[in-house]
């Protein structure tokens, strides 16, 4: 069993400067966990704690019911796959692959047969002679996962691997990195600020912000439903839009008693959580909005504007079939029950 356990992890810097006041999250054997937040969030250094390559100031992390903080890195059990590779330049992909078997004395009959092995794996045994300047940044990064296999450990960790690829190679291997995990049924954390990554690639989605947990769980269920506002505008593309507005006993209304829900809340003040892809247009809609740009994406697109009720800025995602011009001013409505009522405060979900 590798399933991992963060209890109440705590990360003080030189100087008191806190960036984990302390967070706790369960991650199961086999379960791919991807960590999701803006830049600074403390992402990397949870997983850098997880590692042994960061101190833990407080708390205490297990990794197969054993505890490791105190385990140097090469005792935890663990692979990590880096953003920027990491590859001795002078090796060849074979020598790479191979280089921390070698080191841990594995013989060198089992190294050949486990390179091979996961060579065959990665489409890289027509690769084994070649030096990392001669590969693409695909196949360099397949080197670093290769690396990261042959070791055979609990536990892989993922350090923003795609971060230094084009976007169509960043979609092409993020489909091999799930394959593969499905396949070796490895535990494995995978750190990015990528949203499209944390959706598609995770079982279990972990949004952080400022060193905190926000919310846990399989990544449709934090789309569906996010617990908090930072939540709701960070998962989902083009973000949730935000329209200032009133939930009573008359329903939810906007600007001068625009009207988008007949049902009854206790709410009060509150911001209007709209999804781009749940607008439509509708000649009798409630929402009045003034288009400024148009994203033609092909058979979509992404329309710009502001709500004239509110002065709001809103985009939605429409089909090419009903796409405005820029100048243009549209009636739009949407599915009452598809609204998400937050807090103006605390940012906190009321429905």
């Amino acid at each position: 069993m590798a399933d991992i356990t963060l209890n109440h992890i705590r990360k003080v810097y030189p100087g008191g400067v806190e960036a984990i006041p302390g967070l706790s999250v369960d991650i199961e054997d086999g379960e791919l966990c991807v960590l999701v937040g803006p830049s600074g969030c403390g992402k990397s250094t949870l997983l850098r704690m997880v590692a042994g390559l960061e101190e833990v100031t407080g708390g205490e992390i297990s990794i197969g019911g054993r505890k490791v903080n105190d385990l140097e890195p090469a005792d935890r059990d663990i692979a990590m796959v880096f953003q920027n590779y990491a590859l001795y330049p002078h090796m060849s992909v074979y020598e790479n692959m191979a280089y921390g078997l070698k080191n841990q004395g594995t013989p060198k009959a089992e190294i050949r047969e486990r390179v091979n092995e996961a060579a065959g794996i990665l489409g890289l045994a027509d690769f084994l002679e070649r030096k990392p300047r001669q590969l693409s940044g695909g196949q360099r990064q397949r080197v670093a996962m290769g690396r990261a296999i042959v070791r055979k450990p609990q536990v892989f960790l993922f350090d923003e691997p795609l971060s230094n690829l084009d976007a169509k190679l960043r979609m092409k291997t993020r489909v091999e990195i799930r394959d593969l995990q499905q396949r070796l049924k490895t535990t494995a954390i995978y750190v990015t600020h990528d949203q499209s990554e944390a959706m598609t690639l995770a079982d279990k989605l972990v949004v952080m912000n400022a060193g905190r947990i926000e919310q846990v769980g399989p990544p449709i269920a934090l789309y569906e439903r996010p617990a908090t506002k930072f939540v709701a505008e960070f998962i989902g593309s083009p973000p949730m839009n935000f329209i200032p507005g009133h939930a009573g006993a008359d329903g939810v209304t906007i600007g001068e008693g625009v009207k988008l829900d007949d049902r009854p809340h206790q709410h009060g003040e509150v911001s209007v959580g709209i999804r781009p892809e749940h607008l439509v247009r509708d000649t009798a809609g409630p929402l009045s909005v003034d288009v400024r740009v148009v994203e033609r994406l092909g058979a979509s697109g992404n329309v710009y504007g502001w709500v004239e009720q509110t002065g709001s800025e809103l985009v939605a995602s429409l089909t090419d079939a009903t796409l405005p011009q820029p100048g243009e001013t549209m009636r739009m409505s949407v599915d009452p029950a598809m609204l998400h009522l937050f807090d103006r405060e605390t940012g906190d979900r009321l429905d």
